[in-house]
């Protein structure tokens, strides 16, 4: 990981979504909201996370309140980083996106039923919302469903640690073009092959025209099972926080510089 000292003079300060900017699929709270324009109004932020450009319209810009002309410091890069949005013309425009096709997620849906019956597993009888969401670029199976409240998902996370690791080894193996990777507190999201943050990070690097070298990404969950740790293994420099409150400490170092 990386001190403090070695995150200075970075040209742009990449975040994720859920977990180090906010709780899982809540909203930003005012202080984060206030330090995230701040920052905005010094250099270039980019935030990545698995969700949809909606659900960044609701979790974080609802929120952020931000000068126009700062607002083009902001990139956004849901779906993990499968699509990108700017903000030009006074809105949100998206640049690219790179859906699956109808193809793909028959093949992804087929592969889900058929590791569930391998392992013979069972939803649970109370769930919130989609249990697979299609996300465009990326499906997500969230084992409480896409709407379940964050304590009943933190509570799930910690007395079943092994389940999602076990669908994840067995979906894998069924979807070899495909990569399989354990999300937030309860999902697992699938994407194309070589999709994760890494990728994410290369092309945040490729639209914002800033060099790897000059970026600073961070995140939450960087153990060989998280989602942030192929950034690890892309060699830029890392920072990691173990919740929002770590995070706004950091943007204040960073305002400070």
């Amino acid at each position: 990981m990386l001190n403090f000292s070695l995150s200075k003079g970075k040209q742009l300060i990449v975040f994720d979504l859920d977990g180090t900017l906010t709780e899982s699929k809540a909203e930003i709270d005012g202080e984060m909201a206030s330090l995230l324009a701040k920052l905005l109004e010094a250099q270039k932020v980019a935030v990545i996370g698995g969700g949809k450009f909606e659900q960044f319209q609701l979790q974080l810009l609802s929120k952020l309140f931000v000068p126009e002309e700062f607002l083009t410091n902001l990139f956004l890069f849901p779906v993990t980083a499968t699509t990108f949005y700017k903000h030009t013309n006074n809105k949100w425009t998206e640049i690219y996106n790179q859906n699956f096709s109808n193809e793909e997620k028959e093949e992804i849906l087929s592969a889900l039923e058929t590791t569930f019956r391998e392992l013979n597993y069972k939803h649970p009888e109370k769930t919130y919302g989609e249990l697979i969401e299609d996300r465009g670029g990326q499906i997500t199976f969230s084992i409480l469903g896409q709407e379940a409240p964050t304590d009943l998902k933190e509570k799930w996370n910690k007395t079943n640690p092994n389940i999602r690791l076990k669908i994840e080894e067995i979906l894998q193996k069924h979807l070899p073009n495909m990569e399989v990777k354990v999300a937030g507190l309860t999902s697992l999201d699938i994407t194309r092959k070589g999709v994760d943050k890494g990728y994410g990070i290369k092309q945040i690097s490729n639209y914002s025209g800033v060099p790897l070298k000059d970026i600073l990404f961070v995140g939450d969950a960087f153990s060989h099972e998280g989602n942030d740790e192929p950034a690890l293994r892309l060699g830029v420099s890392c920072f990691e926080v173990k919740n929002i409150e770590d995070t706004k400490n950091l943007i204040r170092r960073l305002l400070l510089q």
